[in-house]
């Protein structure tokens, strides 16, 4: 599968790649210069291979209720939130934001759920009157991330956005003066850098406009596009979690630090009872940032040892761009869990140290 921004990405020289089945851009110019002009300056990301799922009708307030971890009734229209779905034993199906409009909630999923959340919800409809709109391929998605991001938004489309909150969204019109027209959009201040930004959604026809004016209308700004390398290096740096890695259906957000995103006061949702047991009986192992002391980068699935005895895993790793040393995730049983601990990664049959640091490791200034 292909963005509707496909074209502009070999145009602009990208190494494109096969993302859970859609060709996508891995970087353009190179993963650390995209990186830290993101840290900088302002970089745009093409996140049209995302899920966009609606829900509406009658219904749907009680069904999505009954589905997410977090209280749905306390959302407000116009705000967003970070949840997740999960199974019976509380593992996680997917993270994903859920944005409250006037009369629909709409859901952004991982591109590599998409079909299997589809087809969770489907299962979970019964008899309700709700309506599953799967408009991933009628809808694209813009991010731009990066200090000059609200500078730049007002530049380029003359929006005031400086009142807007975090995990706020409003509905505004895009100025395409080559269409004479404004584009229908939600602009929401959100994103997976660890920067402030923007994500911007609207109808996939204007896709390719809207990227260009904003290239072309944000030089000043060295706006530059940012591959899937980049945002994995940006991500892991804010200590946030990638599915299929530190997270997963064998994974509770319990154990992933992710608590803020469950609701343990609402009524009975799928997983619940399970969290509870948790909560009640204890961790027996827990997600961890760490950092290494060689220049070795660590991979994901590699075996972290306390001594000769095996205590965890590595979920990601990578070289660190902005603090320019190797970082990496995992979990370890919660004995060894502790900030400062120093244990021993295995890469490739050889035992490297690493130091359990706190979370994030980049943390922007306000």
């Amino acid at each position: 599968m292909r963005t509707p921004l496909y074209q502009l990405h070999l145009n602009a020289g990208a190494k494109v790649v096969d993302f859970h089945g859609w060709d996508m851009p891995l970087q353009y110019v190179g993963i650390i210069d995209e990186h830290r002009n993101v840290r900088k300056n302002v970089g745009i990301f093409d996140l049209s291979h995302m899920g966009r799922i609606f829900i509406s009708g009658k219904d749907s307030n009680g069904f999505l209720q009954r589905l997410l971890t977090i209280d749905i009734t306390k959302l407000k229209v116009g705000t967003a939130k970070y949840c997740f779905f999960l199974n019976e034993k509380g593992g996680i199906l997917d993270d994903l934001i859920v944005y409250k409009d006037e009369d629909k909630y709409m859901l952004v999923v991982n591109a590599s759920n998409r079909n299997k959340i589809l087809g969770w919800l489907d299962k979970n409809r019964g008899g309700v009157a709700v309506n599953i709109d799967d408009m991933t391929m009628k809808i694209a998605l813009i991010a731009i991330q990066g200090p000059k991001s609200e500078a730049m938004m007002k530049s380029v489309f003359n929006i005031d956005l400086s009142a807007l909150k975090y995990y706020r969204f409003t509905k505004d019109g895009l100025n395409i003066a080559s269409h004479n027209t404004k584009v229908e959009s939600i602009i929401a201040r959100t994103g997976y850098t660890g920067e402030d930004g923007f994500e911007l959604f609207f109808e996939s026809q204007y896709a390719e406009e809207i990227w260009r004016l904003i290239i072309d209308g944000a030089k000043q700004y060295n706006i530059s596009p940012i591959g899937l390398g980049a945002r994995d290096t940006l991500r892991l740096e804010a200590g946030m979690s990638l599915y299929g890695q530190e997270i997963n259906e064998e994974i509770t957000p319990i154990e992933a630090g992710l608590e803020f995103a469950i609701s343990f006061d609402k009524e009975d949702y799928v997983g619940k009872a399970a969290l509870m047991r948790i909560k009640e009986n204890g961790l027996t192992r827990r997600v961890i940032g760490f950092e290494l002391l060689s220049k070795r980068i660590p991979r994901p699935e590699m075996s972290i040892y306390n001594d000769s005895q095996q205590v965890g895993f590595t979920t990601s790793g990578t070289f660190s761009p902005t603090f320019e040393k190797s970082i990496g995730m995992g979990y370890v049983n919660t004995k060894y869990a502790s900030i400062g601990a120093r244990l021993q990664v295995d890469i490739r049959g050889k035992r490297e140290y690493i130091v359990i640091v706190k979370l994030p490791f980049y943390t922007r200034k306000a």
